[in-house]
This record gives structure tokens, C-alpha cells and sequence, in this order.
């Protein structure tokens, strides 16, 4: 259980990371601002075509008697749009990252680069890296919607559907939320998608304690553009606990603020040696 403190420590760690550097929250508003408006034409259009695409999506209760068809569609129509809010909360932190790609990438070098130690770097093209990012979150928003759709389904059952299914969903969205934001960090490090899932899998109270949390409050109109600077910098606070590149660090090289020119070092491959025959700087095991 201490890991949940643990997790919910890293977000607020994060927070109060950008808070420090104003420089960084600024460029990180920038990708967000642009997804949410495009969220938000795509909300209330939904908004005024959801009585109409449930009901023709249960004809067979045209001839019901009142109240039990508006109760009935009402009820389908609160589900539908609970499954999408499942849904977007992902796919808005998916895109913001997509955007905002080059943004988040130099914010998640500068937290590493403050916190001491090695910093890694992908070396990848930024085409390469966008095209590996835009892969892995449809990949990973595949799995959202299987789970959202199941959930959907349970959400029918009576009393379980409307306690214990809710508590899922966030929890679903918590740890789906987690791997986007982490990813960021731990891709610069050479772990792809299928080592990273497992790696959260293994500190799962760790990855529930900072994602639900963010979850709930990404629900809330705006707060989501104005958290993700921090939470992409407690992702990577957390991503440098999970490889096990924060043991020893040595202390922050300060403020790392954008253009301060300094250069990253790259960590050496998971398995690797550190220069001058020191310990690997993350142990991940690329079988689990």
C-alpha cells in the first residue's frame, strides 16, 4: 500500500517540479491548449447527436410507454457518454503528447538532467520518434476501448454496475493514463511498449497511486491543459524510480531551463555497462 503514497508523491513532486521552472509549465501549455480545442468541437458535437444515436441504435423501444423509453434511453445515453469520458481521457493525453512531442521530450531531459546523473537520449529522428509514439498510443487506446466497451457492458449489471464498475474504470484509466505519460521518459531509455506494460504491471499500486488521481482531476474542464506539464514531469521523476536511475544520483545541476545548452549524456542499454565499469544505470530485464 505504501506504493500508492508513493505514486500520488511523484505527481505532486512534478507539479511543484514545474512550479519551480516557469519557463518549462509555459512551453508545456502550448501542445494542450491546442488538443483542447479540438476536444471540445468534438464534445458538443457529440453532445447534440447522442439522443439521436441511441435511439436508432434501439428501435425495438420506439413503441415503449412513457416513462420507461425516456428512462431507458436516458440511462444508455449516460453510459455512452460515460465510455467516451473513459475514452478521451487517454486519447487527450495520446494526442497532447503527439503535439506536443518535442516539447515534453526536452522537458523530460531537462527533470532528469536536474535530478543528476546520466540523461538519456532516443538519437532517434524526431519522424522516428513521432512515428513510435503515434503507434504505441493507438496500440494502447486498442486496449482502452476493449476495456471500455467490457465495462460498458457490466455497467448494466445491477448495483455492481453502478459501484464497483466506476471504481474500475478510473483504475483502467489510471494505469493506461500512467504508461502514455511515462512513456515519454522510458522510450528515451530503449524500452518499447512491451517492456514497459510489465514494468508498471510489477509496481501496479505505484502506477494506480499517481495515475487515478490524475484521472479524476483530468474529468475536470481545463485542469487537464494546466496539470500536464507536471504530470509529464512526475512521470519521468517516476520512470527514473521504475529503472532504478535515481539510486545514487548525485545532486540537481539547477534550474535546466530551456536553451541553457547543456548537453545529455545517454544511459547505456538495459544490460549494458556504464563507462569506467560501473553498475548499468537501469536494470530492465527484456524478459518477464
Amino acid at each position: 500500500m505504501r506504493d500508492l503514497g508513493v505514486g500520488f508523491g511523484y505527481l505532486v513532486k512534478g507539479q511543484r517540479w514545474v512550479g519551480a521552472h516557469g519557463r518549462w509549465f509555459g512551453f508545456g501549455l502550448l501542445p494542450g491548449l491546442v488538443t483542447l480545442v479540438l476536444y471540445a468541437a468534438a464534445l458538443i458535437g457529440l453532445s447534440y447527436g447522442a439522443d439521436d444515436l441511441i435511439s436508432w441504435a434501439t428501435p425495438f423501444a420506439d413503441d415503449w410507454s412513457s416513462p420507461w423509453q425516456g428512462l431507458f434511453r436516458g440511462f444508455l445515453t449516460a453510459l455512452f457518454f460515460a465510455l467516451v469520458l473513459f475514452v478521451a481521457v487517454i486519447a487527450f493525453t495520446a494526442v497532447t503528447l503527439l503535439v506536443g512531442q518535442p516539447f515534453y521530450e526536452s522537458l523530460s531531459e531537462a527533470v532528469d538532467r536536474s535530478e543528476g546523473g546520466d540523461v538519456p537520449e532516443s538519437g532517434l529522428p524526431l519522424l522516428r520518434e513521432l512515428w513510435i509514439s503515434a503507434r504505441d498510443s493507438l496500440r494502447i487506446l486498442g486496449r482502452v476501448v476493449l476495456y471500455g466497451v467490457l465495462l460498458f457492458a457490466l455497467g448494466f449489471i445491477p448495483v455492481v454496475g453502478q459501484t464497483v464498475v466506476p471504481v474500475l474504470g478510473f483504475c483502467v484509466s489510471g494505469f493506461f493514463l500512467t504508461e502514455e505519460l511515462t512513456a515519454v521518459a522510458l522510450q528515451r531509455r530503449g524500452i518499447e511498449l512491451r517492456d514497459r506494460l510489465p514494468l508498471l504491471r510489477r509496481r501496479r499500486l505505484l502506477t494506480l497511486g499517481f495515475g487515478v488521481p490524475l484521472t479524476l482531476a483530468f474529468l475536470v474542464p481545463f485542469v487537464a491543459v494546466f496539470l500536464m506539464p507536471g504530470a509529464v514531469a512526475g512521470a519521468t521523476l517516476m520512470a527514473r524510480d521504475l529503472t532504478g536511475a535515481g539510486a545514487g544520483a548525485g545532486a540537481g545541476s539547477g534550474d535546466a531551463e530551456p536553451g541553457s545548452g547543456q548537453a545529455g549524456r545517454t544511459v547505456p542499454a538495459p544490460g549494458g555497462s556504464a563507462p569506467g565499469g560501473s553498475a548499468p544505470a537501469a536494470d530492465v530485464p527484456r524478459d518477464w
